[in-house]
């Protein structure tokens, strides 16, 4: 079959599967084009995008802005490494330190690195600014987390499929109950330096813990001299109707962590963003990266934030998102046991008798809609902020008639 871009879907799933490790199962749906919230393959067929690369493409695929910056800027200059300075970091840093009303920008490439970075930062504030004994040095995390995939993130992962197998593990981390802020309080020493939280636990199905918890997580964090660190790489940005998901809760951490849709869907950029108090402990030497702050990062994500400066990416998530929460919620009962989300992001638990997240996964791409499932039978939508409302009633029409089908 002739094709647009001269491959197949079929041969090109087929070169992936034979030299491509198999750390993924993804849905058999090849991307040979994308605009919007559209996505085409190689036979022309069209697809609703209603992942958004896990909130990476907020702004959607092919965002003019976005590549214009990107266009101009491949050239002039793309990598000088950070052993020399460039004219597009300084700009990037201000406008991001702006938007956050922070003082300081570590700048990373993804949503691993920041959290790592996030954890050497919080463990030398607390040496060196709080006076916690050398190597005592105390994370408290969630259960149900989800920060990444490297070895240090997945020692405090309480998923079997991240964490079995990568052992030993780095020490110093205490899992708590997610929204439990009594059991925070309690697991709380003078040996705590960070307690790191999602303000929506993305990969546990889009968990959001009750009005309140950050209240608390802040005060106790604030009365016993912690730092909160707010994993904001997939709730952050737009994605929930508000530039942080933070916002919408009425705090402010002392670290926002942030990556995915800050890259606009071009380049690999994420950040730890805090006040020079904190993020001054670092020293010339003790931290780093090559692509770290490069000038092609730099200059993408200054258009991302000049975007989200105007907040109407913001408040089209919230209005679209209002929507969207609103005809999901109408299936439970119908199929859907549960809706869980804020924004333009939900996660829906499909009701286990009537098949896996990834067979409904599976129907609904058929019918030309992209979601995708995690942990059994849910399944989650984060579709592109510019996404419009009436892909939105598609999207929705098609889990009602995948949901119609599966009870027959």
């Amino acid at each position: 079959m002739s094709t647009r871009t001269g491959i197949s879907s079929e041969a090109a799933i087929e070169l992936v599967e034979r030299f491509g490790a198999h750390n993924y199962h993804p849905l058999p749906v090849v991307a040979a084009s994308a605009e919007g919230a559209w996505i085409t393959d190689p036979e022309g067929n069209r697809y609703l995008d209603c992942l958004a690369a896990y909130s990476a493409v907020n702004f959607g695929h092919g965002h003019p802005v976005l590549l214009a910056a990107a266009r101009e800027q491949l050239d002039r200059v793309t990598l000088t490494s950070r052993a020399f300075h460039n004219d597009r970091l300084g700009p990037f840093l201000a406008a991001l330190a702006r938007l956050a009303k922070k003082d300081m920008v570590l700048p990373m490439n993804t949503g691993a690195e920041a959290v790592e970075s996030a954890i050497k930062v919080a463990r030398a504030w607390g040496y060196r600014v709080k006076g916690v004994a050398d190597g005592r040095a105390k994370i408290l995390v969630a259960d149900g987390n989800f920060h990444g995939r490297t070895t240090t993130i997945v020692g405090f992962s309480s998923d079997p499929q991240a964490k079995d197998g990568f052992g030993p593990f780095t020490p110093g981390f205490v899992s708590v109950p997610y929204g439990d802020a009594a059991a925070l309080e309690a697991a709380l020493d003078d040996d705590t330096v960070a307690v790191l939280l999602e303000p929506i636990q993305g990969e546990a199905g889009v968990v959001v813990p009750r009005p309140g918890y950050f209240a608390e997580v802040r005060r106790m964090t604030a009365e016993r001299n912690v730092l909160f660190i707010a994993d904001e790489i997939q709730s952050g940005l737009g994605r929930t109707g508000a530039t942080f998901q933070c916002d919408n809760e009425d705090v402010v951490p002392d670290l926002y962590l942030l990556g995915k849709a800050l890259g606009g869907g071009i380049v690999p950029v994420s950040a730890v963003v805090g006040n020079a108090d904190i993020l001054g402990v670092l020293r010339p030497g003790e931290h780093g990266s090559t692509f770290g702050g490069n000038p092609l990062a730099a200059a993408v994500g200054l258009a991302v934030v000049e975007l989200l400066e105007t907040g109407e990416y913001q408040a089209r998530a919230r209005e679209l998102g209002a929507h969207l929460q609103s005809r999901l919620r109408a299936l439970v009962g119908h199929g859907v046991a549960a809706v869980r989300g804020a924004g333009l992001w939900a996660g829906v638990d499909i009701d286990p008798s009537l098949g896996t997240g990834r067979e409904v996964c599976e129907r609904l791409m058929a019918r030309g809609v992209l979601v995708k499932d995690t942990h059994g039978s849910t399944i989650r939508f984060a579709p592109p902020i510019v996404v419009e409302k009436a892909d939105l009633d598609l999207a929705v029409d098609a889990l009602e008639a995948v949901l119609r089908d599966l009870k027959k």
